[in-house]
This record gives structure tokens, C-alpha cells and sequence, in this order.
């Protein structure tokens, strides 16, 4: 840290001793995060090889694992008696503030009882129409036209840009729970630096989506089976500007979905098969991930993890242990996917192209393939977690370390 401008000397080469992390500084999130950790370890907690903000406890038939997002923290456990003791511990070392049973956590309502648990973001859909001024606009059945044509075109009137970021970042932020606007705010991020008007008008089309269901969400019932399912698609060409494809993919744990993304990957592609087999080789490395964390919680996956494909090339490439000409291109791709498919970790299969649900995260879908894909996000929720007690731990901003907690 240096000395400010006028406290100093001409040539002096001191610098300020920092004896207390502060907001805004750049070191000052990892100093909280390492404070923090001290203080769970004190409680012999252990942080989580596949996550470093995730920390578990294990004694015995105790259970407790302990999520933190920056000084907002949640706990999940089977004792009661226990979770109290950690409350109190932490008390002891920070300023905590219990919010009681978990109801609302960084922007996300959970609704629970002993058969499902609800996770929605009603109220923060309902504030981005407020502020928009549309709580009043016609309701639309899906939020994009099957074939949009959202390019940069320079006739068009420039619109204000600071507040068309605004708007899709919160609208960002939304897809953590709406996976079904995920690829048509993707799409529109793209035009962040020089918004249009029919950028502006694609917006207000999801918003007006949105208005038709504000308070959808995931569902998770409390019985259902614990393996995961993939699906994987790829839109070749798809940007209309660039030439680049589009690769989405969705995972879900016996039913619910718990993993999905749709993203414009950063090369132009030659060929379909090339492109769907990039798109399955990085979906791969996240169903590889998620194995290992369900593992590491006593989940084990024991069978191959089914990955769905609607492409045959691409599932010809990942059987045929031959090279050939064609695909000489996807050769580091092919070595990792085959390794996986070999040590029995994933098993590709075919799927027909209208029952692919990943279609959802490559494309912009009419109304009738939309409600298709849409009406299998539904979610279940593994019972003996359903069971168990949550808490959430929340230090305000911006005083010094000050954390609040929430029980249920």
C-alpha cells in the first residue's frame, strides 16, 4: 500500500503497514475468505477438493457442509444441537446476524416443506419489470422468435447503452434460476458495446416472457433417484455476424436440473461434426466434475453417467478408435472424450433431435418446440438432504467483518 500523494517525502520509498483488510481493497476479499477459513477449521471443518468455497464436516452421523459466497454463507446439516455451536463459535469471532429459518438467499426464494423444496426468483423478476415501468405489458408465451436475426446492423439508432447493460446483467443473473432465458440472454450480451433498437425490442420480448411466469423456478421433490443424465447440442453457424457456433448443454440429477449453460465458443468451425464434438468434450468435463463432487458427498455414481447426443458423427468419433482425414482436426478431443467413455465415467448415446432438451441453450425455439423442452425442467430433490436443517450466514456490507445467519 502506498503512502498517499502529499504524506510523503520526494523519493521516499516507504510504504503504509496494512493492519486491517478494508472494502475496496484488492487483497481484501482473500484475506476475509482466508479469515474465514481459519475459523471453520477451528471447528474441523474441511474445505472441498472440488469447490474451494464449499466445507464439510463429518463426524460420526453428523453431517454439515458450510457454502460461502463471498461473507453471505450457507449451512446444511442433520444436527440442530450442532449448527447452534457453530453459530455460537463464529459469534465469538465475527458479528453475527441469524436470520432465522432459510427463506431467501442472494436474490433466491426457497419455498419447503417435508415432500419438495421451490427455488425461484419471483420478487427479483418483479423489481427488474418494476424498475423497467412494464409490470402492466402483455404476457408472451416464449421469449424469442424461432428465426431472429439479431446481428449489428449500423442503420439503426443507437440506444442507451449504461442502461441496456443494466438490464442484461441483471437478466444474467435471473438464469440462475430460469434456464429457459439462458440462451436468449446470452445472445443479447453479445451487443452490449453498440445496442440497436431491435436489441432493445428482443429485451422487452423476455421481459414480456418473464410477466407470463415470474415466480418459475426449479422444482425438486423429495423422491427421486440420485444419477445424472446429459444432454449436449451444438448450433453450427448460428451467429449470424461471426460465423461461430453456439454450444449449450443441461445435466440433471435424477430429473432436476443442476447444470447448464449455453455459450458462443471463440472459433469458426468447418464442419457439424466438429463442432457437436468440441460441445460434447466440454460438457464432458463438467459431468467429470460433478461425478467427483457427488462422490466426495457420498453420492457415488456408480454407472456410466449417459451423455445425449442428436448428432451420429460425433458419436461415430467417439467410438472409432481410427483417425481419419476428416477429423484429424478434433484428434486432442477425441483422446480426452474416449479416455472417459473408456474408464466407464460417461456412455454416449443418440437421441432424436426433437426430444433434445439441450436445444433449448443452441437456439432460439417457436412455441411449440419451447413448451417441449420447457416442460422437462423439472427438478427432484434427494430426500435424506431434504431432511436436513439450513442455515444462512450473511455479513452486511459495508462494515468489517459482520456476518448474519438464517436457520431452518
Amino acid at each position: 500500500m502506498r503512502i498517499p500523494q502529499g504524506f510523503a517525502a520526494p523519493g521516499d520509498t516507504r510504504v503504509c503497514r496494512l493492519n486491517k483488510s478494508l472494502y475496496g481493497l484488492r487483497q481484501a476479499s482473500r484475506n476475509w475468505y482466508h479469515k474465514f477459513t481459519q475459523a471453520l477449521g477451528e471447528l474441523q471443518f474441511r474445505p472441498s477438493p472440488a469447490d474451494h468455497s464449499l466445507f464439510i464436516y463429518e463426524r460420526g452421523s453428523t453431517h454439515l457442509v458450510s457454502l460461502i459466497y463471498v461473507d453471505d454463507v450457507l449451512l446444511a446439516g442433520n444436527d440442530m444441537e450442532f449448527i447452534s455451536r457453530v453459530k455460537k463459535f463464529l459469534h465469538q469471532h465475527f458479528s453475527i446476524k441469524d436470520l432465522g429459518n432459510l427463506r431467501y438467499f442472494l436474490g433466491i426464494e426457497v419455498t419447503r416443506s417435508p415432500h419438495d423444496i421451490v427455488l425461484s426468483q419471483q420478487k427479483y423478476t418483479l423489481d427488474i419489470l418494476s424498475d423497467v415501468g412494464i409490470t402492466a405489458c402483455r404476457p408472451s408465451a416464449f421469449p424469442v422468435e424461432q428465426n431472429h436475426h439479431l446481428t449489428r446492423p449500423s442503420s439503426d439508432a443507437l440506444v442507451g447503452a449504461s442502461s441496456y447493460r443494466r438490464l442484461v446483467g441483471r437478466l444474467l443473473y435471473l438464469t440462475v434460476m430460469r434456464p429457459d432465458i439462458a440462451y436468449n440472454v446470452n445472445v443479447l450480451s453479445h451487443f452490449v458495446q453498440a445496442p440497436r433498437q431491435l436489441h432493445l425490442d428482443a429485451v422487452h420480448r423476455i421481459l414480456h416472457y418473464l410477466k407470463s411466469s415470474p415466480g418459475q423456478g426449479l422444482f425438486f421433490p423429495a423422491n427421486r433417484s440420485l444419477d445424472l443424465v446429459a444432454y449436449c447440442d451444438a448450433d453450427w453457424g448460428g451467429c449470424e455476424s461471426t460465423r461461430r457456433f453456439t454450444t449449450g448443454f443441461f445435466i440433471s440429477l435424477g430429473g432436476a436440473p443442476v447444470s447448464w449453460r449455453s455459450k458462443k465458443q471463440h472459433v469458426v468451425a468447418r464442419s457439424s461434426a466438429k463442432v457437436e464434438y468440441r460441445a460434447m468434450a466440454s460438457k464432458v468435463s463438467e459431468v467429470i466434475w460433478l461425478r467427483w463432487l457427488l462422490s466426495e458427498r457420498g453420492v457415488p455414481q456408480p454407472a456410466a453417467t449417459p451423455l445425449h447426443c442428436d448428432n451420429q458423427a460425433a458419436l461415430h468419433i467417439a467410438a472409432n478408435p481410427v483417425f481419419h482425414e476428416r477429423t484429424k482436426h478434433v484428434e486432442i478431443y477425441s483422446y480426452f472424450v474416449r479416455e472417459c467413455v473408456q474408464s466407464g465415467h460417461i456412455v454416449p448415446l443418440k437421441v432424436i433431435s426433437h426430444l433434445q432438451l439441450a436445444d433449448l441453450f443452441t437456439k432460439g425455439l417457436g412455441a411449440d418446440r419451447f413448451c417441449f423442452p420447457l416442460s422437462k425442467l423439472s427438478a427432484s430433490f434427494p430426500s435424506q438432504l431434504a431432511r436436513e436443517y439450513w442455515v444462512v450466514i450473511t455479513r452486511p456490507r459495508p462494515s468489517p467483518p459482520h456476518v448474519s445467519m438464517q436457520a431452518m
